[in-house]
């Protein structure tokens, strides 16, 4: 069962999440960077070594070339979409939470908050489908040294000119695979630890900093661990040249454990799960702070 601190109120919700989302993005991103371009990087012929041997060398090639603003090549596509679409998933957490309660003061099982979190999955991917295929794109450029979009503005320009719409949302479907299941772990989990954290005789709302930090960095790992393999068929399907891939995710699934194997599925894990702690433990920090501040100013809203 979820001790609930406060009446649930989806539209603080709302701009907590984006607030969480912002800090978020600053966290992850550089690992992020490494996390697509380990994904994507084209399999070595025979005789030749792999572009990246692995997270610290991709790291370091990335740092060598580029400096540190190559780690946050791509950025303003998800400072862009992360802030509307952590306040949205926010909000489609606090949405699902409230209407399976009866009452303001009932509590929660993990299954329902699994629920919930799962509902935040479905809110957000209309606006992470079309953000993420940006931001795959403009990683992937900035590695291969080919210069196609000056930016993400002038990618969704290219993408809508070839292909409409469909150009820009290609991989939605992946991304609910992906983002759905995963949001369900994510909210549970953290509501789970934050559960135990808290002293027999306390309140959620006095939990402490490290405690938020290591439930929420503990939370992007699950999260993470059910995401990974869906998250590497879409960055694989997201960044393929159009008709690669006439059948789907089903092409993409099928050319990558022919040629590669079944690992294949969690290539980037390390990188994953080195930004994920950092990355989602400032994300709900960054919320819980942003939360605590709008139940002061604005208590019985």
């Amino acid at each position: 069962m979820s001790k609930q601190p406060q009446p649930i109120s989806p539209g603080k919700n709302f701009f907590a999440g984006g607030f969480g989302g912002v800090c978020l993005v600053f966290a992850g991103h550089p690992l992020d960077t490494i996390k697509v371009r380990l994904q994507t990087q084209p399999k070595p012929g025979p005789g030749q070594t792999a572009l990246y041997t692995g997270t610290f060398d991709c790291f370091r090639q990335t740092l060598a070339k580029e400096g540190l603003k190559g780690l946050y090549k791509g950025m303003a596509a998800p400072i862009i979409g992360v802030t509307p679409m952590f306040a949205v998933c926010f909000f489609g957490f606090g949405l699902g939470k409230k209407l399976q309660q009866r009452h303001p003061e009932d509590i929660l099982t993990y299954p329902q908050i699994f629920a919930a979190g799962m509902l935040s999955g479905v809110f957000t991917t209309a606006i992470m489908a079309p953000g993420e295929r940006i931001k795959c794109l403009l990683q992937i450029q900035a590695a291969s040294q080919e210069v196609k979009y000056a930016g993400p503005m002038d990618c969704v320009k290219q993408l809508y000119k070839e292909s409409g719409i469909r150009g820009i949302y290609k991989g939605t479907a992946l991304t609910l695979m992906r983002d759905v299941p995963a949001s369900g772990m994510y909210f549970m989990t953290y509501e789970w630890l934050k559960n135990i954290l808290t002293p027999e005789g306390k309140r959620l709302v006095d939990l402490s900093v490290p405690s938020i930090l290591f439930a929420g960095g503990m939370a992007g790992i699950f999260n993470w661990a059910v995401a990974i393999p869906p998250d590497v068929l879409k960055s694989r399907f997201q960044t393929a040249p159009e008709g690669k891939y006439p059948n789907g995710f089903r092409d993409v699934l099928r050319e990558l454990i022919r040629e590669e194997g079944v690992a294949s599925l969690y290539k980037g894990f390390t990188a994953v799960m080195l930004r994920a702690f950092p990355a989602n433990a400032a994300c709900f920090l960054g919320f819980e702070v942003a939360m605590k501040f709008l139940n002061w100013i604005a208590p019985n809203l």
